[in-house]
């Protein structure tokens, strides 16, 4: 049973990467590991499950089966064998969360300190992309979202009060080119965009005006995947951009930017942590979503 049971990890895990040197990585063990423990599972059932050449790795038909009536069985064992050694421990191991970049309460830092230091047998690990993908297929335990991108199926805890964007100038741009009153004004005026990687385009620029949203697609002179850089290009006086109030805040206080077109951007739902619903959530899961509910009622 021992035997069957690391065969179908193995499966699990190449069928997921469609790589055997990733898979491997994933388990801890070589490729060569993973091609051996495959072929005796393989053999076992009496049929090939993945079709392998130089170049890829797919699964069969019989192993596309084996693969969507196994998952749901494997992860009910892995929680229930995690269920069962977390009343015996406090919150620990690895755990994985994905996150908005501009998500700026919850990376700022006091957040996750506070989260480190009282639960120190955690590990986190913390990727910060605006990719949208499905957490469980890609093994994180969670995410960090606004709140309307996140799929109805989730459990979402708030991160953050509602959320406000608005476009920024220096205030050498706005003396150099004056300061745009509506959002139309803009096409006059030189924008710094944000797109999510190069072969998207870039972010439409959204208002609202009596009551009525609308999106604004500006023609950036500039476009980068990176907050920061806009924010700098911003303060150096290169143009205007448009991004998260709470991100421009500091700069704000300085003087380095001016918030712009206030008028047309009213607050929406803020971020949250979302995560699959389960009968058992993981220990270190619920630690976290204790933690952000404790921070969130004392920011409050």
């Amino acid at each position: 049973m021992a035997d069957d049971f690391e065969g179908i990890s193995v499966f699990l895990a190449v069928a997921e990467a469609r790589n055997f040197r990733l898979a491997g990585e994933r388990l801890g063990v070589t490729r060569s590991a993973v091609s051996q423990a495959l072929q005796r599972l393989e053999d076992r059932i009496g049929t090939a499950l993945v079709q392998r050449t130089t170049r890829s790795v797919s699964l069969t038909e019989a192993g596309e089966m084996f693969y969507d009536m196994v998952r749901p069985s494997a992860q009910d064992i892995t929680e229930a064998v995690q269920a069962v050694r977390e009343t015996q421990t406090r919150p620990s191991g690895l755990l994985k969360v994905t996150v908005s970049s501009i998500a700026e309460r919850f990376i700022s830092g006091p957040l996750l300190a506070g989260f480190l230091a009282q639960y120190p047998e955690v590990k986190l690990d913390i990727t910060i992309t605006d990719e949208e993908f499905d957490i469980v297929a890609e093994g994180y335990d969670a995410g960090v979202r606004l709140g309307e991108v996140i799929e109805q199926d989730m459990v979402a805890v708030p991160v953050s009060g509602e959320q406000r964007q608005c476009a920024v100038a220096s205030p050498a741009y706005l003396s150099r080119r004056g300061t745009p009153l509506h959002p139309r004004d803009l096409t006059d005026h030189v924008c710094i965009g944000w797109r999510p990687r190069p072969d998207t385009a870039p972010y439409r620029w959204e208002f609202t005006e009596h009551d009525r949203d609308f999106e604004l697609a500006v023609d950036p002179a500039m476009t980068t995947n990176d907050m920061g850089m806009m924010i700098r290009m911003a303060c150096a006086g290169a143009g205007i951009t448009f991004g998260m109030v709470e991100t421009f805040e500091s700069h704000v206080a300085r003087g380095e930017l001016v918030p712009l077109l206030e008028d047309y951007c009213p607050p929406f739902a803020g971020f949250h942590l979302y995560f699959p619903r389960r009968h058992r959530q993981p220990l270190k899961l619920r630690a976290l979503v204790d933690h952000v509910r404790t921070f969130r009622k004392a920011e409050i």
